[in-house]
């Protein structure tokens, strides 16, 4: 786990709300603090779909929403003259993607092993911190999942341009 500080909290708003750089995540959880404070679950409930549409999720291992869509409700209540008091939003790396760092990394794990790898954004006001995490079902020593997930976000914070300090 390392902690980050996004040094550019305008230009990275913008990537978060308007572009489309994070997109592809999966949201795990959301909370959103201005006149008052709405909390989003990103875990979809598949009886809510008709057949087709609860297959089709099915088939791609998908159980949160993806960002691309719950995020024009989080610009909704973000946007305007006043910016948040507080916000923290939890990204999850799909099962798909996760599968492929294992496979790519020689990660000495199965994807049925994790949970999952996430991404946690958190606004005070001030400042803005992205912290990494892992989490898997069983107990082991070997970090290199940590480490490979930890230097893959930072890789993806170049990619994307977000400047970022170490904490």
């Amino acid at each position: 786990m390392i902690a980050l500080q996004v040094q550019d909290i305008k230009s990275f708003m913008s990537k978060l709300l308007i572009g489309t750089d994070f997109d592809a995540f999966w949201l795990s959880e959301a909370t959103v603090t201005t006149s008052i404070t709405y909390t989003l679950d990103g875990l979809l409930h598949l009886d809510f779909f008709d057949t087709q549409e609860a297959e089709l999720l099915q088939a791609e291992g998908r159980e949160y929403t993806l960002w691309k869509d719950i995020k024009p409700f989080c610009f909704s209540i973000m946007k305007g003259k006043k910016t948040p008091l507080h916000f923290k939003i939890v990204f999850m790396l799909s099962k798909k993607n996760t599968e492929k760092l294992l496979l790519g990394n020689r990660v000495p794990l199965s994807i049925d092993d994790i949970f999952g790898l996430f991404v946690n954004f958190q606004y005070d006001g001030t400042h803005l911190t992205c912290t990494t995490g892992t989490s898997v079902k069983t107990f082991t020593l070997d970090k290199t999942l940590d480490h490979v997930w930890d230097e893959l976000v930072q890789k993806f914070f170049r990619q994307q341009q977000i400047p970022y300090e170490i904490l």
